[in-house]
């Protein structure tokens, strides 16, 4: 119910930081976006190594790790093609490659081409289904683990 009054709103990133900055879930697991552009086509998400986002052998436990990048292609999307596009998450895939000892970050990034090509993509076909890598790495710029989410975008 909030969500559905905060996107009528069209709230601006520094709003949606904040508010994503205060969501129990993020707020628990210490996932914490540290920039977001005005135009939705950038957020940095950080998440540092605490006791309660600590794995049973004392690195980031997975669950959060796939937390911390769950929700941020779809707010970047909604907020770009507007109202008259669903977006939803339809899938995703982790693989793990390190274990995180450290802070991890993830750095999502679409252009206004890659947003102008998905809007073609959904305005042609009936609806459009695609994958968006991301990364997530360390403070020493060492890949943690590689996430695909798989996207949904249809014309209302």
């Amino acid at each position: 119910m909030i969500m559905n009054a905060l996107r009528k709103l069209k709230p601006s990133a520094k709003f949606l930081t904040i508010i994503g900055n205060l969501y129990f879930p993020f707020l628990g697991a210490g996932i914490k976006t540290i920039r977001a552009t005005d135009d939705f086509t950038e957020i940095d998400i950080r998440m540092k190594l605490t006791w309660y986002n600590r794995n049973y052998v004392g690195t980031q436990f997975g669950g959060s790790l796939y937390s911390m990048v769950d929700p941020f292609y779809m707010l970047m999307l909604v907020n770009n093609l507007g109202r008259d596009y669903i977006v939803w998450d339809k899938a995703a895939q982790i693989n793990f490659l390190k274990p995180g000892r450290s802070t991890v970050f993830a750095y999502f990034k679409l252009s206004q081409i890659e947003i102008l090509n998905i809007k073609n993509k959904a305005d042609e076909l009936e609806k459009y289904i695609f994958d968006l890598p991301i990364d997530i790495v360390d403070e020493n710029k060492q890949l943690i683990a590689k996430v695909i989410k798989t996207m949904y975008v249809k014309r209302k």
